[in-house]
C-alpha cells in the first residue's frame, strides 16, 4: 500500500513539476530579456556568462562596403531609394543600386568613345545607360503594383466572406494573409501582425498605404476607416469598394484599348531615328559621321535628341489618362 502511495506521489509529481520547470526560463532566455530591458532603457550593460553585448536593435546597411554605408547614411535620398527597393520586391540594397548605375554610366560610354571617337554621343550613351538599373527597379515596381492591382478585388471577396461568416475585421485580414496570392499576402501579412503586435488600425493601414500607394488601396483604406469612426455594416461597405475598384479596372482596361495606337505611334516615332541612324552607320560609317565630327553635326544630334525627349513626353502626356 505504501508502495503504491509513493508511485502515485512521484507521478502526479512528475506531472506537475516537469511542465512547470521545461516553462521556466532559461539562462540565455534571461540574458535575452536583460539585454532588451537594457537596450529599451538606453543603459547597455554586459550579458551575465556572455563575452560580448548583445545588439537587439534594428540594424539596415545600406551597403556591404563599410565606406560606402558610412557616406551613403548620410544623405537624404536613400530612405527613398530603400522603399522603392522594398516596392519592387528586390533584393538589393541602395549602394547595390548606385553602384550598378555607375558602373553603367562610364563602361558603355567608353566603349562608345573607343570605337565613335566622340564625346558628346559617349556622353549620351552614359546618362542612358546610367538610368538603366532604376529603370529596372521601377520597371519591377510597376508590375508587382500591377500585380496588386489585380489581386485586391479578390482579397477584399475573402474579407468580405468571413466578416459576413462572423470573423472580425482583424481575422479577416488573416483569412487574406493565409489564402490569398502574393503580393497582396504579403502586404496584407505585415498589416495583420502589425496590429497584433499593438499598432492601431490606422497607423497599420498608413504603413500598408507608404508600402503599396496606389488609388484602389486608398480606397479601401478610406472606407475601413470611416467605417471604424461612424459604424455599420462593414462587409456591406467592402463590397461597394470591391465594386468600385473592379469598375475603375474595366475602365482602364478600355481607355488602354482606345490609346494603343497612340502609344504605338510614340514607340515608333522615338525609336526610328536611332534605328535608322543605325542603320545608315552600318552600311556607310563615313557618310553619317559627319553628324559627330563636325560642329553644326553635333548640334544637330543634340537638337534631335531633346526634339525627340519632347515629341515622346507630349504624346505620353496625351495618351496617359487617370481614372
Amino acid at each position: 500500500m505504501l508502495l503504491i502511495i509513493m508511485v502515485v506521489f512521484i507521478g502526479v509529481f512528475a506531472l506537475i513539476a516537469l511542465p512547470l520547470v521545461a516553462a521556466a526560463p532559461s539562462n540565455n532566455s534571461k540574458q535575452a530579456m536583460a539585454a532588451l530591458d537594457a537596450v529599451l532603457s538606453n543603459e547597455p550593460k554586459k550579458i551575465v556568462g556572455g563575452n560580448q553585448n548583445l545588439n537587439l536593435r534594428k540594424n539596415e546597411q545600406v551597403s556591404s562596403i563599410p565606406w560606402l554605408n558610412r557616406k551613403l547614411i548620410k544623405l537624404d535620398v536613400v530612405p527613398y531609394l530603400r522603399q522603392m527597393l522594398s516596392q519592387a520586391a528586390l533584393n538589393w540594397n541602395p549602394g547595390r543600386l548606385l553602384i550598378m548605375s555607375a558602373a553603367c554610366f562610364v563602361l558603355p560610354p567608353y566603349i562608345v568613345y573607343i570605337f565613335l571617337q566622340s564625346w558628346p554621343l559617349a556622353l549620351a550613351s552614359g546618362a542612358v545607360m546610367g538610368m538603366m538599373p532604376f529603370g529596372w527597379v521601377m520597371f519591377k515596381r510597376s508590375r508587382r503594383f500591377s500585380a496588386f492591382e489585380k489581386t485586391l478585388p479578390e482579397a477584399l471577396d475573402l474579407m468580405v466572406s468571413g466578416l459576413r461568416a462572423g470573423h472580425s475585421l482583424l481575422a479577416a485580414m488573416a483569412l487574406v494573409a493565409k489564402e490569398c496570392a502574393e503580393p497582396v499576402k504579403g502586404e496584407f501579412k505585415i498589416c495583420f501582425e502589425e496590429q497584433n503586435y499593438g499598432l492601431e488600425m490606422k497607423a497599420a493601414l498608413e504603413n500598408l498605404l507608404s508600402r503599396v500607394p496606389l488609388q484602389d488601396m486608398k480606397i479601401t483604406a478610406t472606407a475601413i476607416l470611416i467605417q471604424k469612426e461612424t459604424g455599420g455594416n462593414l462587409a456591406e461597405v467592402l463590397d461597394k469598394t470591391t465594386h468600385v475598384i473592379r469598375e475603375r479596372f474595366r475602365l482602364k482596361r478600355q481607355i488602354m484599348v482606345h490609346t494603343a495606337q497612340g502609344r504605338l505611334t510614340g514607340w515608333i516615332l522615338t525609336m526610328l531615328p536611332i534605328a535608322l541612324g543605325l542603320g545608315i552607320y552600318f552600311v556607310d560609317p563615313k557618310m553619317i559621321s559627319i553628324l559627330w565630327h563636325r560642329d553644326i553635326g553635333i548640334k544637330m544630334l543634340w537638337s534631335a535628341a531633346g526634339l525627340m525627349m519632347l515629341g515622346g513626353f507630349v504624346i505620353h502626356q496625351i495618351v496617359n489618362i487617370d481614372v
